[in-house]
C-alpha cells in the first residue's frame, strides 16, 4: 500500500512555505488535468477548468464566461486525441494569445473499430498511470519554460509527483494480479477504460463508445445483456459523469448488482471521494478488484 502519509509529510517539509515569484493563469480543459497541473505548479499557477468536477468532457457546451478565462490566460493545457471537440471554435472565439499545450504528446495511442474499415483514436490515455507520467512530464517543460525564475521548485514538484505516480502504477499492478483471469471483465457506461484495461489485463465490456454522446442501438444493449448472462460477469459500474439510466436498464434486465460508481473521465468535488488523480485512481482500482471478485 502507498504510504501518502509520508510522502505528504516529504512535500511539507520541501514545499509549502515557498514563497511563489511568479504566478501563472492556467486554463484546463477538465478537472483532471486541473489537478495535475497543480500539483506540478502549486503556488505557481492559478488554475481554471473549463469543465469542473463531475461534468461530461465530451459532452461540454461552452459558456460566454470562458471566452474571457482564455483569454487572459498564459498557458492552455488540453488532452487532445480529439476528446474536447467543441474546443478549436472556443480558442478562435476567445482571440487568446495564451499557449495551447497537449499533454498527450509522446504517449502510445489506443485505436477502436467504430464502423467496418474505420477505426479513431482513444482519447483516454490518463487511465494508465505510464501515460500520467507523459502528461506529468509534459505539463513540467510547459511549467518552466513560462516561469525560468521557479523552476527549481517546479521541477521538484513534478519528481515528487512522478515518484507518487510510479508508487500508484506498483500498487495497481499488485491489486489486479491478485485476481483470476477469467473474473477481470467489468461492464462500464462507455469505452473510457481501455488504457487502464491494456495496462492491467482487464476486459472492459460497454453498450457505447468511446464519446458518450454515442448512443447505443437496442441490438447492442440486447448483445451486451446476452453477453453478460453467458460469461457471468459479477463486475458492472456506472460513471460519475454520465447519464446512468441505460446502464440501470441494463442492470435490471441482466439481474445483475451494480458495483459502484467510478471516476474515469472527472474527479469529484473537493469534499468526494476523488477529488484527485490519485485519489480518484486509487478509488477506481479498489472499486473495480472488489467487483471481479464479487465482494
Amino acid at each position: 500500500m502507498i504510504n501518502f502519509a509520508i510522502l505528504n509529510i516529504i512535500w511539507f517539509e520541501f514545499g509549502f512555505e515557498y514563497v511563489s515569484a511568479k504566478e501563472i493563469n492556467v486554463v484546463t480543459s477538465f478537472s483532471v488535468l486541473a489537478d495535475m497541473v497543480q500539483q506540478i505548479g502549486k503556488s505557481h499557477v492559478k488554475v481554471n477548468s473549463l469543465i469542473g468536477p463531475c461534468e461530461d468532457p465530451h459532452v461540454y457546451e461552452p459558456k460566454p464566461s470562458d471566452l474571457n478565462i482564455l483569454k487572459h490566460a498564459n498557458l492552455i493545457f488540453v488532452n487532445g486525441l480529439g476528446l474536447e471537440g467543441w474546443i478549436n471554435r472556443l480558442f478562435i472565439s476567445s482571440e487568446t494569445n495564451g499557449k495551447i499545450i497537449i499533454v498527450s504528446d509522446g504517449i502510445h495511442t489506443i485505436t477502436n473499430n467504430i464502423a467496418k474499415n474505420k477505426t479513431v483514436i482513444d482519447p483516454h490515455a490518463w487511465n494508465n498511470v505510464t501515460n500520467a507520467i507523459v502528461y506529468a512530464t509534459n505539463i513540467e517543460r510547459a511549467l518552466i519554460e513560462a516561469d525560468q525564475d521557479d523552476a527549481d521548485e517546479i521541477r521538484l514538484n513534478s519528481k515528487f509527483y512522478i515518484e507518487q505516480l510510479r508508487a500508484l502504477d506498483s500498487w495497481a499492478k499488485k491489486e489486479i494480479d491478485s485476481i483470476p483471469m477469467p473474473s477481470r471483465k467489468v461492464i462500464t457506461n462507455h469505452n473510457s477504460l481501455s488504457y487502464l484495461g491494456d495496462a492491467y489485463d482487464i476486459t472492459f465490456l460497454t453498450f457505447q463508445g468511446i464519446s458518450s454522446e454515442s448512443e447505443p442501438t437496442a441490438t447492442q444493449v440486447a448483445s451486451l445483456i446476452k453477453q453478460i448472462r453467458d460469461e457471468k460477469v459479477k463486475a458492472i459500474f456506472i460513471e460519475n459523469q454520465s447519464d446512468s439510466r441505460l446502464m440501470t436498464q441494463i442492470i435490471k434486465e441482466s439481474n445483475i448488482k451494480l458495483s459502484g460508481e467510478l471516476y474515469p473521465e472527472a474527479l469529484s468535488k473537493q469534499d468526494g471521494v476523488a477529488p484527485t488523480y490519485i485519489k480518484a485512481f486509487i478509488h477506481n482500482i479498489k472499486l473495480l478488484k472488489a467487483g471481479m471478485l464479487g465482494e
